[in-house]
Formats: structure tokens, C-alpha cells, sequence
């Protein structure tokens, strides 16, 4: 599915400055992810659109998804799931907090800015996975703020960010990056950036910046806008005959409603759908 990408960065003096001053343990969950809070410091985030730590780790092939299962089941009230799977051997310390921090900032890019009326607040609640590394509320808000100029200067391809991507084969190849590669061999016309994303277990907000840069030298389609209806003229049907040509200089045709004894009736229902169907029709 495709998510709207606001033009502007968060609002120095939002929720989560709020929360980072108070220094608040707990949750905030808004329309699009659930951040988790320690001190006013965020240490996981959980994107509806983002692929989270997990499905990176599976996907990518470091660890076999019954194993992330396996150590979110064995986490416990404890929420040390981050340490049993450095314990385990299954990554190094480094691989877990560099894979981390990649998923949360990917996660922010998302969840970011809060709106106070669509967020709630759950104190003390955590998250199985644990403490790995947390990043401060300003630092996550300038690192949100700076992918989203990148995304933004390439704002005249937005129209490829929800829709299926569709490969174009030029006669004389544009250079491409190696994931830029990656995503037109795995784009099919079927799939949206964001389902590439969590197919191919990497960042969404790499994927839609990969798939923009794509289509602005040509090499992913860019779909037109929709065309839209034509409007409805008053009093014509599919089988009435075509309108005769009007002459130079003759009067513009007007439309007249029905007689009034026409509309009579001693129904009150269908005397209130008649008045609705005559004000439909004025307004197509």
C-alpha cells in the first residue's frame, strides 16, 4: 500500500521533544508505527510500512525466521531477546546494533512527526527485544529530517511511490547501483516500492529513493495521471441520439427542469426522490 510523504521535517517542539524532556518510559503508537521510549530516548521502532529488524534479518539470510521467532518466545518479561541472539552466536554484537539502527531509522522515516489527537501513550510498556542502542528524540527527528529533503528533491517522480513498478529497457543503459539492480531484476509491474521493500527485507525509504532516481534517468515507468469521468450532461442517456451541431452565432442550449405537474405526487417518498434526483442532476 501506498503512504502520503509530507514536504516538511517535524516541528522542533512536538510530542517527542515533550516526551524526551519528561524523560517518559513507555510507548507511543500513531497511525503509521508504535515508538518504544526508555528516559525519553527511542531504542525500537515499529513501522506498518517499514521492514522491521526481523524480516531484515531473515530475508537478507543472516538468521532463519525460526530462530527470530525462537528468541522472541525466550525474551520473557526480561526483554533481553537483543542478548540472547548475540548469546546464541546467531550475530555478533556489531551485526545486531548496525542492523538495528538501520530498521529504526527506516521505521522513523514513516512513523514521524506525531500528531498528539491520532497518538496514544502507554507508560512502561517495552518491547521483547530490549535495549540495544538508543538514539535521543533530536537525533532521530534530524536524521527523519534529512531523508526526507533527499526523498524531496526528487519530488516531480512521486507519482512512482505507490504504484507497481514497471521496468523500461532502454537501447543504451543508464549506470545503475548494485541495489538498483537488484530492485528492477525483482520488479515484475505487479509490486509497489514499499512491497519490493519487504520482499527483498531493505530499507523502504532506500527503496523509494532508489526507485525515484530509476525513473528520473528513465529506466522505471512513471504512471500517468488518472483521466478523469466526463461530467454528466442533463437529460442525456446511453441510447439518445447525438446532439446536433450548434450554428455559429445561435443561442447556448439551457435545460430546463419538468413541469411542475410532472413531479406531482401524493407519495411523500417518491416526491423526496425526485427532488434528490432533480438536485443530482443540476450538479453533474
Amino acid at each position: 500500500m501506498g503512504l502520503p510523504i509530507s514536504p516538511h521535517p517535524p516541528a522542533p517542539a512536538g510530542l517527542l521533544d515533550r516526551c524526551a524532556a519528561e524523560r517518559v518510559t513507555g510507548t507511543l503508537s500513531g497511525p503509521h508505527g508504535c515508538l518504544y521510549l526508555l528516559d525519553g530516548a527511542v531504542y525500537c521502532i515499529e513501522s506498518t510500512t517499514a521492514p522491521g529488524l526481523g524480516l531484515r534479518l531473515t530475508a537478507s539470510g543472516k538468521l532463519p525466521p525460526e530462530s527470530w521467532q525462537y528468541a522472541a518466545e525466550t525474551a520473557g518479561p526480561q526483554q533481553d531477546g537483543g542478548h540472547f541472539l548475540v548469546s546464541e552466536g546467531w550475530l555478533s554484537q556489531g551485526e545486531l546494533e548496525i542492523c538495528h539502527l538501520a530498521a529504526l531509522l527506516d521505521a522513523a522515516f514513516f512513523a514521524l512527526p506525531l500528531a498528539p489527537e491520532t497518538t496514544s501513550f502507554t507508560p512502561g510498556a517495552g518491547h521483547w527485544l530490549g535495549v540495544i542502542r538508543p538514539v535521543s528524540a533530536r537525533a532521530l527527528q534530524q536524521a527523519t529530517a534529512r531523508r526526507r529533503l533527499l526523498l524531496d528533491r526528487l519530488r516531480p517522480w512521486a507519482a512512482v511511490d505507490s504504484s507497481p513498478v514497471v521496468p523500461v529497457r532502454p537501447r543504451i543503459p543508464a549506470p545503475t547501483t548494485g541495489r538498483q539492480r537488484r530492485l528492477l531484476d525483482h520488479a515484475d509491474g505487479r509490486h509497489t516500492p514499499h512491497e519490493l521493500a519487504r520482499a527483498l527485507g531493505q530499507s523502504a525509504f532506500g527503496t523509494l529513493l532508489d526507485i525515484r532516481r530509476l525513473a528520473a534517468v528513465g529506466l522505471v515507468h512513471i504512471p500517468r495521471a488518472p483521466t478523469p469521468l466526463p461530467r454528466r450532461r442533463p437529460g442525456a442517456s446511453l441510447n439518445a441520439p447525438a446532439p446536433a451541431p450548434v450554428a455559429a452565432g445561435s443561442p447556448a442550449a439551457t435545460w430546463q427542469l419538468p413541469a411542475p405537474d410532472v413531479l406531482d405526487t401524493a407519495d411523500p417518498d417518491i416526491a423526496l426522490l425526485v427532488r434528490l434526483r432533480t438536485a443530482l442532476e443540476e450538479n453533474l
